[in-house]
């Protein structure tokens, strides 16, 4: 009788095993779709200068958009003129605006006169600065769902 119960445990422990491999397989094909991340090259066109750095910053959200204490990623690469090539790693699926500035100076802040007009170039993600300020988070969403080159013009 013994022998009898000792088949059918071993056979449930490698049935088991056997499941939970397909369950690790099956969650793991699942999340890659559902929490992969992405890659985002921006080509920054129009670098007047090779002083300072190409400061950039990444927001998901109209209430966040262009709050420094509510960015979602920011750096920054040193500029070359003409063309600066920004890498922004590991963004999931999702809605995005970027804004960016030469910090050519390299105080790390957008310098403007006194009427609040930014001295430096400054660039969006599809949007363009207006007349009365900077364009809304809806002119400059994209949405990311793979990797992605972007070229956005400094003026």
């Amino acid at each position: 009788m013994a022998s009898k119960l000792n088949l059918p445990l071993k056979w449930n422990i490698s049935s088991m095993r056997n499941k939970n491999r397909v369950l690790l397989l099956v969650f793991g094909a699942i999340s890659n779709m559902v929490f992969s991340q992405h890659n985002l090259s921006l080509n920054v066109d129009g670098v007047t200068s090779e002083k300072g750095n190409i400061c950039f910053a990444v927001y998901t959200d109209e209430s966040s958009f262009l709050k420094f204490n509510r960015v979602y990623k920011s750096g920054s690469e040193k500029a070359v003129t003409g063309n600066t090539i920004i890498k922004i790693n590991d963004l999931p699926k999702g809605d995005y605006a970027i804004a960016i500035f030469h910090d050519a100076n390299g105080n790390k802040n957008i310098d403007t006169n006194m009427l609040g007009i930014p001295k430096e170039q400054i660039a969006f993600s599809k949007g363009k600065m207006k007349m009365f300020g900077p364009p809304k988070f809806k002119e400059c969403v994209f949405t990311l769902n793979s990797n992605l080159d972007m070229t956005i013009i400094l003026e």
